[in-house]
């Protein structure tokens, strides 16, 4: 009989909480990447506008504060951590912690809904690594819980704020804005790995697609636009496109006055979203004197909450689970699922 398990680490991708955390994080973001220092000279430039503090480490405690709760108020009395890939706390020295603490099966929600190598597969790597610098006698065992970009509850707090800036925006000008959903860009090539190789690639834009029409059809919409935002990397490098900031110029030249956008890509507000659209797309929607306004994220709407707590219910029992995403110890859920693009030889 396989053994329950008994704690839940929240994973996420970290952000500096100070200006002179703000370098060395960026550093970690982009390490092998052959990134220049100039580029992450104007990306820390985005933090130090707001103070040097990205809002995503106090969104997760947040999370975290009324996700332990829930799983009590459920029957499922297990303590919660908060590790991250790139900015303290990381994971490693969570996994630790939790070893030190007793704990040898843990539950893994990656705050990330969809496939993709950064998406999902970059968490299993995130697993392996910190059971790989764990010196402790007995085994541990982390589940990555599976991909949740169309689990209901998710597609209702999404729709509900649609809903909620629609009706905002109506208020405002008379009329609910052209909708816009956007999540971030990745390269071309990145999304044709995405998936396994009987499943065709393309599995991060596909589900992001999908999960905008649930979300869409759960708000009332029926007509709306899905884009991409904060492309990096060389130019010479084809990304996902329409970038929100093309996007929003096209809508212009086409007589829309406003528009809602809704970051469905995003679980909570990462410097990309208050930086891309709370300050670079409203921006363009000055200058084109268009009126726009933002969703909020998922975060820590009371479904999204328990969204999780359903996860955890369905695995606490430990027994063993194929859906897309899950997978143990860092063995990702398909062979050559979710696997980084190869970059191409550089020859001289």
């Amino acid at each position: 009989m396989t053994a329950p398990f008994d704690a839940v680490l929240v994973l996420s991708f970290g952000g500096p909480e100070k200006p002179e955390d703000v370098r060395p994080f960026l550093e970690n973001v982009t390490r092998g990447r052959g990134v220049p220092p100039e580029r992450l000279d104007e990306v820390a430039q985005h933090y130090l506008h707001f103070g040097g503090r990205s809002p995503i480490n106090d969104l997760n405690r947040d999370l975290i504060a009324r996700l332990e709760p829930a799983l009590e108020a459920a029957g499922l009395p297990l303590p919660a951590y908060f590790g991250n890939r790139n900015w303290h706390p990381m994971v490693e020295d969570v996994v630790a912690q939790m070893y030190r603490d007793g704990h040898r099966r843990v539950l893994v929600f990656p705050t990330s809904a969809w496939g993709g190598y950064s998406g999902c597969r970059q968490y299993h790597e995130d697993i392996a690594r910190a059971l790989s610098a764990l010196d402790a006698p007995e085994p541990m065992v982390l589940r990555k819980l599976p991909q949740y970009w169309d689990n209901p509850l998710f597609v209702a707090a999404a729709a509900d704020a649609v809903a909620a800036a629609r009706a905002e925006m109506t208020a405002a000008t008379g009329e609910p804005g052209r909708l816009v959903f956007t999540a971030h860009s990745v390269p071309v090539s990145a999304d044709r790995t995405a998936g396994p190789p009987d499943d065709g690639g393309h599995l991060y834009s596909r589900q992001i697609a999908a999960a905008s029409a649930l979300a869409a059809a759960a708000a009332g919409v029926e007509d709306y636009d899905q884009v991409w935002q904060s492309r990096s990397g060389p130019p010479q490098i084809p990304w996902l496109e329409p970038d929100i900031c093309d996007h929003l110029e096209s809508l212009a030249a086409d007589g829309v006055t406003a528009a809602v956008m809704s970051p469905i890509g995003f679980v909570s507000d990462h410097l990309e979203v208050v930086w891309d659209l709370d300050n670079e797309a409203h921006e363009t929607a000055d200058e084109l004197g268009m009126t726009l306004r933002r969703t909020g994220t998922v975060d820590t709407d009371p479904r999204f909450v328990q969204m999780i707590v359903e996860l955890v219910a369905d695995h606490v029992d430990g027994e063993p689970d194929l859906s897309l995403g899950c997978g143990d110890n860092g063995g990702p859920c398909r062979p050559r699922c979710c696997e980084p693009a190869k970059r191409p030889v550089r020859r001289g």
